[in-house]
């Protein structure tokens, strides 16, 4: 049975009218550490740069910056500067981006469900 559930979830050839796999392109958009934990958390509000970093300790500057550009460069984050003294950044979810907020969601589920069976198991 779980055969034809994975089949009909995503057939074989469906995928052929693109150059790649669509379950590829979103390993690439979302994979690596920060990624996802990056969308997590501009999943419930706007962000600047330094609440991101508060929110994620052990991340560096400079990988916070690669990975919230390369989320803007694949349209999945939306990068506002203000002009003030300070630069003022904040960033969001786009649209494309606010798409994912219900698999993040199923993913905290899980993690959650998976932790507390395992605290039961002990």
């Amino acid at each position: 049975m779980s055969a034809q559930v994975n089949k009909r979830i995503h057939p074989q050839d469906e995928h052929k009218n693109f150059e790649q796999c669509p379950m590829m392109l979103v390993q690439e958009l979302f994979g690596g550490k920060w990624k996802l934990l990056i969308l997590w958390y501009l999943s419930s509000k706007v962000m600047r740069f330094s609440e991101l970093q508060r929110e994620l300790p052990s991340i560096t500057r400079k990988m916070l910056t690669q990975q919230l550009r390369s989320l803007e460069n694949d349209l999945l984050i939306h990068r506002e500067v203000y002009p003030v003294v300070p630069p003022k950044v904040e960033y969001s979810l786009s649209s494309k981006g606010k798409k994912i907020i219900p698999i993040l969601e199923l993913m905290y589920e899980f993690g959650f469900e998976y932790m507390s069976d395992n605290d039961s198991e002990t």
